[in-house]
């Protein structure tokens, strides 16, 4: 296995474990952090394992941080249709 599959590995536990851990802010803080994170190694998944595993490990990330991607999808629906939400 190579090393940007096995950070991406470590970044899926680390996500996990502090998705189990209480949070004032229900984990936005992270979830920022994670994202900052995660889309590089995205990428250098990408390059190094050919773009079938980056889809994978894309798909992965996207499951562990599903919220922020379910308010970006329905900000940009907002936009679409003029509203300003």
């Amino acid at each position: 296995m190579s090393l940007p599959l096995i950070l991406a590995c470590v970044w899926a536990i680390a996500a996990n474990l502090i998705g189990m851990l209480p949070s004032k802010d229900y984990h936005w803080r992270a979830a920022y952090l994670l994202i900052a994170l995660g889309v590089p190694l995205v990428g250098w998944v990408t390059w190094t394992n050919g773009p079938w595993i980056g889809l994978i490990v894309l798909a992965a990330g996207a499951s562990i941080l599903r919220w922020p991607i379910w308010y970006l999808w329905r900000w940009m629906i907002g936009k679409g249709k003029g509203g300003a939400t």
